[in-house]
């Protein structure tokens, strides 16, 4: 799809402060990339291509935010968070979602010790640092609130008691989009949850050629080398998040963009923009904000510019723009929307 015409923004050079919420030194910012700069090669080194995935699954990390995917199967999604985990020193657990799956079976239960005479707490896989959640949508609602509840609160409750969950905390859920037989779709309250919703294509033919050929060399079944990055540099990061400057302009940017998913009527073609039914929350609002400064540290900047909010936008409103039946039977994606409110807005 057409990218956005090009800002004619101001850029802020580094290190000038222009009221920011918090200034970034030249060592921190040099710490950052250099924390990115491994992680992003650790992940190139196991999964071949996805490079929307690793920067989402990047971002995620920094935002403290959790990835919907929807894909067809055998696209990485398990090697990539996988990956992620080992090359971070972190846990990983997948949990592969049933319609008899119960919410014990992901947060965890009492079980009664026959030895002891007394309960004692088995804590379920959420209980980890990286959680694949595979087919989230095969599992039931009472499943799917009891995960989505830990995803908010970043803690489960078992027997009355309360267990925080390891930081850094990302769950990555999947969504097959070929069989619905036997699927409980996610709430569109629910899916706002999500910071953002990716959805994977095909590798190329070049991309596939080189799969076998480190299948071949043994590179994808060999375990993950073990880098410097550690939980403490992802909390580092996600400090350093909120230095992150931000101007003004670029704040009535983002707001004024969702504000037309909104009012869409008003600031597109009246023809596409019938085929909205409820527009953005204010949650996308911050999202974008977050997303934008994670961004902007992802390319070695300590300012957010207008290419940040713009680099995701995809993936942080696909699932927060709510289309009518009359979008699904002309078969209008909400990306094509999205282009159009872009392309509306005004970029400082």
């Amino acid at each position: 799809m057409e990218q956005p015409n090009t800002p004619t923004s101001t850029i802020r050079q580094p290190g000038q402060v222009l009221g920011s919420i918090g200034s970034i030194s030249p060592e921190d910012l040099a710490r950052s990339k250099q924390i990115v700069d491994t992680l992003k090669a650790s992940f190139s080194a196991k999964v071949v291509g996805q490079e929307n995935l690793r920067t989402s699954l990047l971002v995620a990390l920094m935002v403290g935010g959790h990835v919907l995917l929807e894909s067809v199967p055998g696209l990485a999604k398990t090697t990539a968070a996988q990956t992620l985990a080992e090359s971070i020193s972190a846990t990983f657990k997948r949990i592969q979602c049933t319609p008899d799956l119960l919410p014990s079976d992901i947060i965890g239960t009492q079980l009664y010790d026959y030895s002891k005479g007394q309960f004692k707490t088995e804590l379920g896989p959420v209980h980890s640092n990286f959680v694949l959640l595979d087919e989230i949508n095969r599992s039931s609602a009472k499943t799917q609130s009891a995960m989505l509840e830990a995803m908010q609160e970043k803690q489960t409750s078992i027997a009355g008691q309360v267990y925080k969950l390891p930081q850094p905390f990302i769950v990555l859920a999947t969504q097959n989009p070929v069989e619905q037989e036997g699927t409980y779709e996610l709430p569109e309250a629910q899916l706002d949850r999500f910071l953002l919703k990716e959805i994977l294509a095909y590798p190329t033919v070049v991309e596939e050629v080189e799969i076998l050929r480190r299948i071949d060399s043994g590179v994808l079944t060999a375990p993950t080398e073990p880098t410097t990055v550690t939980p403490a540099d992802i909390l580092f990061l996600q400090t350093l998040l909120g230095k992150v400057y931000a101007d003004d302009s670029i704040k009535n940017y983002i707001v004024n963009i969702v504000n037309a998913t909104r009012n869409a009527s008003t600031v597109i073609d009246p023809n596409v923009a019938k085929y909205i039914q409820y527009g953005a929350s204010p949650r996308a609002s911050i999202t974008f904000q977050q997303v934008s400064r994670a961004i902007a540290l992802l390319e070695g900047r300590d300012h957010v510019i207008p290419e940040d909010v713009q680099k995701l936008r995809y993936s942080i409103l696909r699932h927060r723009i709510i289309l009518n039946f009359e979008a699904v039977a002309d078969q209008v994606h909400s990306e094509v929307i999205i282009d159009a409110i872009f392309g509306a807005i005004k970029t400082p």
